[in-house]
């Protein structure tokens, strides 16, 4: 795991200088704290931070074939370039280390552009080829590291983080209005937006060539849910275990102390669980624990440690956002209104005082079907099956509009969302229902002048894409699609990227493999959402793997206590934050109202206040 940035201006022919290059990658020395490397040719510049994981002596990036015609920079980990070691040397290729990262420079010199369909594993990749003057850059297939480029016709800047980026120079910092207007809906900027108009995110599975008379995006890999696959239950929890079996040991290979994060939920457990009889030793297993009962998952994961006897640490704290609001903020580098960020920081700073390398459970709930919102969206949509649109338009539009938003009381929220989401076809209806700021709110929530800005842009737009590919007309299917390209690459992964290399910590996530995502796309909808309950054909196959209790066990959020914080800790902070300073952007009217309400107790808008602190902070970190 490491940080890569670089920069590329097409008409330049002198190197650019060290000092440019170090300046960019020094704003993420936190990616890779071991090792810094840098390449410069004839315009072009290459930074790398190095957090040593494989090769630990021989594998100094950026690295060159042999005659150093090529160069390559590499962000994460090939799980199975062992294999295309061994197949390269068979085709006459040399290779003088034993990392990982030189193999793509070879698999290039074999395969061309078709190289990147060859690696299993997580990645960012920038590869330059002086023979033909282009930049190469690439992205792994379900995003799980980050890629940011810059172009204008003249130059391209890349990095990690935005913020090498910025340290380039000459970039302008103008917001994209509708990129600001897709945070206040989801929590996140989807790609390939970022915050700012003149930055793009490289999309997951997408590969970049640019040079000199080109800027071509290139989707190199796609799955879709529409093949399939009729086997009985024990055909597929056969066919299950194997390929989370094959996806965990791929990720065992490290030279430096290796764990596992625990919180005693279906997905960690079953990643436990295959450690546990992969490796010749006890597992390093880490978890923390709050004092807030409602939030902790401590014992849970203390049962399961004890039942695979791993050797875990567990560290209770007190999540205190005063003290890291501004951490998040500069790692984020954009608005981020996951609030489950604060946890995932704590979590990964735990874990880091024991190994280097951890391994997480995130993916099971997308692939499987384990949100408890798929489940409230089937109920509707059986809802919608059986009443006429009509109806559905004038009665629950009206319900939904006026019963009470008493939000403290989760059954009386949900009730009212669900009423409001009936009135709406499904797809709209599941964007009403995952919204931070839903459609109507978020109309009172923009000045008039930030509403003419827009120009009648719909955020529901973003989903649109995603549902109308997913290759089926079942509707599960369809938003699990959407959650995969949208909710599980930008907020999921941005979210665990930052928090884990703010403490250069690596995470590696099996049920993240793209084989095993692959396969679970042929499971029938009706096996992972089996009645009321999520994940039914996963946790069936790992039942006889994992203690009964943990599939038992109703789900628990990574959350934290953001309705007590914004009474009682962050109550004087906000306050100023919200409404000491007026960008033109926000309407402090309406600003003021969800104030009151929350501090009134009458309705708890926790979440809407954490996204706009979150955007407030930002501007304020980054003089926006």
């Amino acid at each position: 795991m490491c940080g890569i940035c670089g920069i590329f201006e097409f008409d330049r022919q002198e190197p650019f200088p060290d000092a440019l290059i170090r300046r960019m990658s020094n704003t993420i020395v936190h990616r890779g704290p071991d090792d810094e490397g840098i390449y410069s040719g004839e315009g072009v510049g290459f930074g790398f931070r190095r957090l040593s994981i494989i090769d630990v002596g021989g594998g100094h990036q950026p690295i060159s074939n042999e005659d150093g015609s090529l160069w390559v920079m590499l962000n994460g980990e090939i799980y199975n370039y062992p294999e295309l070691r061994r197949e390269l040397e068979s085709q006459g290729h040399c290779l003088s280390t034993r990392s990982d990262t030189e193999t793509i420079v070879h698999l290039y010199e074999e395969y061309g552009e078709k190289c990147f369909e060859r690696l299993r594993g997580m990645f960012a990749i920038a590869l330059w080829d002086s023979r033909k003057r282009r930049l190469l850059l690439a992205r792994d297939r379900v995003g799980k590291k980050p890629l940011y480029f810059a172009a204008d016709g003249q130059r391209i800047v890349f990095g990690s983080e935005l913020k090498a980026l910025l340290a380039a120079g000459n970039l302008s910092r103008q917001v994209d209005p509708e990129a600001l207007s897709d945070y206040f809906s989801f929590g996140y900027i989807p790609a390939p937006k970022t915050i700012y108009r003149a930055v793009r995110k490289l999309l997951p599975g997408h590969y970049l060539v640019a040079s000199g008379t080109e800027l071509r995006e290139v989707c190199y890999w796609d799955f879709g849910f529409g093949k399939v696959e009729n086997r009985s239950e024990d055909e597929w929890c056969e066919i299950l275990r194997h390929e989370l079996c094959e996806a965990t040991r791929v990720r065992l290979m490290s030279e430096v102390p290796l764990g596992a994060f625990l919180s005693g939920g279906v997905d960690s457990s079953a990643v436990v669980a295959n450690m546990s009889r992969l490796l010749q030793r006890p597992v390093t297993t880490c978890s923390i624990g709050f004092s807030e009962q409602e939030y902790d998952e401590a014992e849970n994961a203390r049962d399961v440690a004890n039942f695979f006897r791993t050797e875990h640490h567990e560290e209770m704290v007190k999540p205190n956002a005063l003290d890291i609001l501004d951490k998040l903020v500069w790692h984020y580098d954009e608005p981020f209104a996951d609030s489950s960020a604060v946890p995932t920081y704590y979590v990964s700073r735990i874990a880091r005082r024991h190994v280097t390398v951890a391994l997480g459970g995130d993916g099971g709930d997308e692939s499987f079907a384990g949100y408890r919102r798929y489940y409230f969206d089937k109920v509707e949509n059986d809802l919608r099956r059986h009443v006429p649109p009509a109806i559905r338009n004038s009665v629950f539009g009206l319900l939904g509009r006026i019963y009470p938003p008493l939000a403290w009381a989760p059954r009386v929220f949900r009730a009212k969302a669900t009423l409001e989401s009936l009135s709406r076809s499904p797809l709209a209806g599941y964007f009403n229902s995952i919204s931070i700021f839903r459609p109507a709110d978020k109309q009172k929530l923009f000045t008039p002048d930030f509403q003419n800005n827009l120009n009648d842009y719909n955020s529901i737009g973003v989903l649109e894409h995603y549902y109308n590919r997913a290759g089926t007309e079942d509707q599960l299917s369809r938003i699990q699609y959407v959650d995969i390209k949208t909710y599980l690459p930008d907020d999921i992964l941005a979210k665990v990227d930052r928090a884990s290399m703010a403490v250069s910590l690596e995470v590696r996530a099996p049920l993240l493999d793209h084989k095993l995502m692959e396969r679970a796309a042929t499971v029938p909808s009706s096996l992972k959402l089996h009645g009321k309950t999520g994940k039914y054909i996963f946790k069936k196959a790992i039942a006889s793997q994992v203690p009964s209790e943990v599939l038992k066990r109703r789900k628990q959020g990574f959350a934290v206590p953001l309705n007590r914080w914004f009474r009682k800790e962050l109550r004087e902070l906000t306050q100023e934050t919200l409404f000491g300073t007026d960008d033109g952007i926000l309407d402090r009217g309406f600003l003021k109202r969800i104030w009151d309400q929350h501090q009134r107790t009458t309705y708890d808008r926790s979440s809407h206040l954490w996204a706009v602190l979150m955007y407030r902070k930002w501007r304020q970190m980054f003089e926006v």
